[in-house]
């Protein structure tokens, strides 16, 4: 695993609390949906939530490979290699804000997840129709469409994507960001929504905060650090 593909797992590890708030309701409300034949069979209830988690990380993937493709393409324009660096430091302020708002610090900079507001009002309705999940199909198609809600934590992310060098690359550091995220939100919807609880305690927010804030830091270090050592051109 490449240094950014393991930075972006850790971002979606340590966002627990936050996926958690965010996602917890959702969560809750397709797993109620579901039939109670499901429901009532653990096998069954697990295949559901692994479905719905495939559609959400598949999601991230599409939106990585988008940018990847950007990134690559400016790339093959001119020398971008400041572009990859205001990239950077975008997405480190953009994840130390995420960190200080999940820390209670700065709740203002919830506004930032106001940017994706408008396809989210466009999704949501055939999101509401595809309930409740009859099959796995259904599933998947919910999984997909959840994927796009309005977060911060993934716009963070998402914003490294260019700096990957191509769609594919930009896919597996997206997909390396969902899969950090899978073991809370799984659990969450293995739960039914009833980690709530856990997103409002305010020692764990902090830490959690402190812990991204680290993160992003540690990126800015390591990547700072790494460009010292490179040979000049």
């Amino acid at each position: 695993m490449s240094p950014a593909y393991a930075l972006a797992f850790l971002v979606g590890l340590l966002s627990a609390l936050h996926c958690i708030g965010m996602c917890g309701g959702i969560a809750g409300a397709i797993s109620y949906s579901l039939p109670p034949a499901v429901r009532s069979r653990p096998s069954s209830y697990v295949s559901y939530q692994l479905l719905f988690n495939l559609g959400r990380i598949l999601t991230y993937c599409v939106a990585g490979a988008a940018f990847g493709s950007l990134g690559a393409g400016l790339a093959q324009l001119s020398t971008l290699g400041w572009l990859e660096e205001v990239m950077r430091l975008v997405a480190a302020s953009v994840l130390i804000g995420i960190g200080l708002y999940i820390g209670g610090w700065l709740p203002g900079f919830a506004v930032v997840e106001r940017v994706g507001l408008p396809l989210w009002r466009r999704l949501e309705p055939a999101r509401q129709r595809l309930l409740p999940v009859r099959s796995p199909l259904g599933a998947l198609l919910v999984g997909l469409i959840w994927g796009w809600i309005p977060c911060g934590l993934v716009y963070s992310i998402l914003i490294g994507a260019p700096a990957q060098g191509g769609w594919l690359a930009g896919a597996g550091y997206m997909a390396a960001f969902g899969l950090g995220t899978l073991p809370v939100v799984l659990g969450t919807g293995l739960l039914a929504g009833r980690l709530g609880l856990l997103a409002r305690d305010r020692r764990l927010q902090a830490l959690a905060g402190i812990a991204l804030i680290g993160l992003a830091l540690f990126t800015l270090y390591y990547q700072g650090y790494n460009q010292d050592l490179a040979p000049p051109a």
